[in-house]
């Protein structure tokens, strides 16, 4: 009877395999990802004591320890045990995100995961797979777009290291990161990826401005450069969602469009537009990218500026509740934000 019952086990569990074989590989590859770097990190205190490590960077190390803790003393974030670890990357990126649309529509490819929900983008450490994976998509007719990753979380399951790229931002630039990166492990809703990357966006960015003050002053030379960078980054992303918006009304208009040659004409008629008013912006002194605007192919395209929507599209919606509601007390507003989203 044992024998039996064990044998119909296997049976069912070599059928969910082979029907979920796809993800069951890609949860194999992330998974020896994963485990490659955790196996191969270095606790931080062995670092700081190395006297081969550069000072320098031991400073950045240092800061991310009072980045974690202004976090949690001031804005009331989780504590963890992220970032007690370091991993060298030796100047090579080790994840990259695929992100997905329609090429009509500006409405995210989707993918599914067991427990942590539905995301619009999907993470790789492999970069062939994620090759691999893209020109499927393409091949479905889809826009698509592969960018590197400077950070992810685990939302606490696992321990985060140090990757050694960060420490090769600024001040201002490696709080927001890391305060982005807390929040996700502080609240992550199911299935509300654009809420979840907005909400980490909008701590990172208040979080830093709050952070470098108390730490540097309000005239120092570290928040002057935060503050410089951060207003030419809302502005190129407040460009894009205009743009995003423009896309939108064109492409409720092209159903009645019967030329597919015609409807790619008036789609990167638009984005070359988007792109060529961008160096507009601030004196002229941006620029949304810097591919040619006269080769289609070398636009943005849909999954660009998806990936805009996911980060900036609801920043206003957060600064106007946190200020007017909560009068910028931002403990009480996280408590708020806490009872009303249901967290992993």
């Amino acid at each position: 009877m044992i024998k039996k019952t064990i044998a119909v086990l296997l049976l069912v569990l070599f059928l969910v395999g082979l029907f979920y074989r796809n993800l069951v590989s890609y949860a194999w590859m992330q998974a020896s990802g994963q485990v490659k770097i955790l196996m191969n990190v270095t606790d931080v205190e062995d670092v700081l004591h190395d006297a081969s490590f550069p000072d320098s960077l031991k400073q950045k190390i240092r800061l991310i320890e009072e980045i974690k803790q202004f976090g949690v003393d001031s804005l009331g974030l989780n504590p963890s045990k992220n970032y007690t670890t370091f991993y060298n990357q030796h100047g090579k990126p080790i994840l990259w995100v695929l992100t997905a649309s329609e090429k009509y529509q500006l409405q995210a490819r989707e993918w599914k995961f067991p427990i942590i929900g539905t995301f619009s983008y999907k993470g790789f450490f492999d970069s062939t797979r994620a090759v691999q994976e893209e020109k499927a998509l393409m091949a479905e007719g889809l826009d698509t777009e592969i960018s590197e990753v400077s950070a992810w979380s685990t939302l606490g399951y696992l321990k985060d290291p140090i990757l050694s790229s960060m420490l090769a931002r600024s001040e201002g630039s490696l709080a927001n990161l890391i305060l982005h990166e807390l929040t996700h492990g502080t609240l992550f809703v199911k299935d509300n990826l654009e809420l979840n990357e907005n909400l980490a966006s909008f701590v990172g960015d208040w979080g830093a401005i709050r952070f470098l003050t108390q730490k540097y002053g309000a005239e120092s030379v570290q928040l002057k450069k935060y503050e410089f960078s951060k207003k030419y980054n809302d502005a190129y992303a407040q460009h894009v969602l205009r743009g995003a918006r423009q896309l939108d009304s064109l492409y409720k208009r092209l159903p009645g469009v019967d030329s597919l040659s015609k409807k790619d004409s008036l789609k990167y008629r638009l984005i070359q537009q988007i792109v060529t008013s961008a160096d507009t912006l601030l004196g002229g002194t941006l620029t949304l990218n810097k591919k040619k605007p006269s080769e289609e192919t070398k636009l943005p395209n849909n999954a660009y500026f998806i990936a805009y929507k996911t980060y900036k599209s609801r920043q206003n919606i957060f600064r106007d509740e946190f200020e007017n509601k909560f009068n910028r007390d931002f403990r009480k507003y996280l408590l708020y934000l806490k009872e009303k989203y249901p967290s992993l």
